[in-house]
């Protein structure tokens, strides 16, 4: 598996700390690993309150931006919500939409269509929408970059409302003449308008949670018009119910978009987890049954692997504007329409991303971009997908560990780009530096999208790769796996898998604990498991415990993993539930040979 094994230190304050919060040595040693140092901290980790969540007017541009959706709402102007294609904004659009409809508001949704007209706030669309009779825009999850675009809306008397999380242009910067360094950061470009909610706005206040992603703008601002329309500090009790749901959709959205899950992004995916089981949601119910999980007791994996891919379906395969229907609109029978759609097309998506993934694979042979020559990699084919790409960069990013860019030649002879990064490697960044072989290019450090002329392609390849081998060094090429702590298999109980769990909901930022297990036999054959026959099944035996295994995509390795072999593993303890029984068993995460 070729990964540098970093083990944690074992920490002389674990065992103290362990006994105040009630909780195991290695629990403790994992939250000051993680920089959770205070007792208290710890304990707001352990066990987190909604009172954590940060008010909602520190946010940059909510007060003036709430002030302008309670105006609207009050005169019965025209609402639009314009909103992105994967399932941040689709949650976001349905976060806002519900508000603003329990509110008393008239608001209709609006989702570009990813081929069609692509990402963001589009001019054709805001004319559109105009002539439609639409008085107040309010785009979610998109919208910082669309200067042109807000000058249309305003040019015909229409305010828009921009929230966003996604990086801001900012005009090059130049050398200076006194020194020929480069001069300070020049401030970003902002579309010209009051109202702008993005966490890291320059020249307001420092939001504490710069990581927010497009579904938790939308709920903070939710939260902060309903506080405008009650005049008061607190929202009436009905809305405060609907943002209880609500956080089921910013879960989500929260979870779908990797951003980190630490602090206020934590709670928001704990209690929102915590809500999609009971939500009382016509669509999340259906989209919940479609993939078979109702009545489950729902995790981070759930949403990740299970219910986000069939929302972005809809927009890789198709429109999103139904997924936004399932989760607005639609009664009970439309929306099971919807969701057994969506099922349908998450299928088709699977089938289209194998395709795609193995001509890539042969590209990335053929133009020598596994080499150690080479930081990153830019892939471009005529007949791909442009709504799958994305998944695919990412699945080349997890075989190669460098930044890639996968690009979708249209039959206009432009390219449709989508890219995901490596820790260490800012991909919007990157592109700023490439930008002048680009149409057009946005997003955030690990993940972004572009577009160019087929022409530019090789030219652009070029220019990419310079730029990643003058800013990754070649040992960040190498991928870094971090373990917890050490520990024996007689330590991997029922007991500890339920302690390591008080520390999910895990994803970015707040990853699975893996643990290194040395020395450990292998006290039987392999079995292959698995429809595909990628993985392994293994016997374990240490000191006199013998446990069950499972080892993904490690069938490669079967002829060398014999009885009486001994290995080191790194592995997640987990519990398997079949047929009625439980029975801890550990996930094989990375091995080593010993000599």
């Amino acid at each position: 598996m070729n990964r540098r094994w970093i083990v944690a230190e074992p920490r002389e304050q674990a065992v103290a700390l362990a006994e105040r919060l009630k909780t195991s040595p290695l629990v403790a040693q994992i939250l000051l690993n993680r920089g959770v140092t205070e007792e208290a901290a710890c304990r707001d980790f352990l066990s987190p309150s909604l009172k954590l969540l940060h008010e909602p007017e520190l946010l940059p541009g909510v007060p003036p931006s709430a002030a302008r959706i309670a105006r609207a709402i009050g005169g019965n102007e025209k609402i639009v919500i314009y909103g992105d294609y994967d399932v941040d904004g689709i949650t976001a659009a349905a976060i806002l939409f519900h508000a603003i409809k329990l509110l008393g508001g008239n608001c209709e949704t609006y989702v570009p269509h990813r081929i069609e007209e692509g990402y963001g706030l589009n001019a054709d669309a805001v004319s559109q929408l105009c002539d439609e009779g639409a008085r107040l825009i309010i785009t979610v999850d998109c919208g910082v970059t669309a200067i042109e675009p807000v000058e249309i809306a305003r040019s015909r008397g229409v305010d828009v409302v921009v929230t966003d999380h996604h990086e801001m242009k900012t005009s090059p910067t130049e050398p200076t003449a006194a020194t020929g360094e480069n001069a300070p950061p020049a401030a970003p470009l902002l579309p010209r308008s009051d109202f702008i909610v993005h966490p890291r706005l320059p020249g307001l206040s420092t939001y504490p949670n710069p990581h927010i992603c497009g579904a938790g703008v939308a709920f903070k601002l939710a939260w902060a018009v309903g506080k405008e329309i009650s005049g008061s500090a607190k929202v009436s009790e009905p809305f405060r119910a609907f943002l209880l749901e609500a956080m089921a959709l910013a879960a989500l959205g929260t979870i779908a978009d990797v951003v980190p899950l630490i602090g206020e992004n934590r709670v928001l995916a704990r209690f929102g987890l915590g809500s999609v089981k009971k939500s009382r949601l016509t669509g999340l119910r259906a989209l919940i049954e479609s993939a078979n999980l109702t009545g489950e007791d729902l995790d981070s994996f759930h949403v990740g692997f299970l219910l986000a891919p069939r929302l972005n379906a809809a927009g890789r395969m198709g429109h999103a504007k139904l997924a936004v229907e399932m989760l607005t609109t639609a009664d009970d029978a439309r929306a099971t329409e919807i969701a057994d759609y969506l099922e349908q097309q998450n299928r088709l998506r699977q089938q289209t991303e194998k395709s795609i993934l193995d001509a890539a694979l042969k590209q990335v042979h053929d133009l020598n971009l596994d080499s150690d020559e080479h930081h990153a990699i830019v892939l471009g084919a005529a007949g791909w997908h442009p709504g799958v790409i994305g998944i695919v960069a990412s699945r080349i990013v997890d075989r190669f560990h460098k930044p890639t860019i996968m690009i979708a030649i249209n039959e206009d002879g432009t390219g449709q780009g989508s890219g995901r990064s490596i820790g260490g490697f800012h991909l919007a960044r990157a592109l700023d530096g490439c930008t002048e072989h680009l149409i057009s290019h946005g997003g955030h450090e690990m993940a972004a999208g572009l577009k160019l002329r087929g022409e530019k392609l090789d030219v652009f390849r070029a220019a990419f790769l310079r730029h990643a081998k003058q800013v990754l060094a070649p040992e960040a090429l190498t991928p870094r796996l971090h373990l917890d702590g050490m520990t024996e298999l007689k330590m991997v109980d029922e007991a500890l898998v339920k302690d390591l769990a008080r520390l999910g909901p895990f994803g970015q930022g707040n990853r699975k604990p893996v643990l290194c297990c040395k020395g450990v036999e292998l006290a039987g054959l392999p079995r292959v498991v698995g429809r595909d026959g990628q993985h392994l099944q293994l016997f374990l035996k240490q000191n006199g415990t013998t446990m069950k295994a499972i080892a993904w995509r490690c069938a490669d390795l079967l002829d060398r993993l014999k009885p009486g072999v001994r290995v080191d593993l790194a592995i997640e303890p987990t519990i398997n539930e079949w047929n009625g029984m439980r029975r801890v068993e550990v996930e094989v995460k990375d091995l080593q040979f010993t000599e």
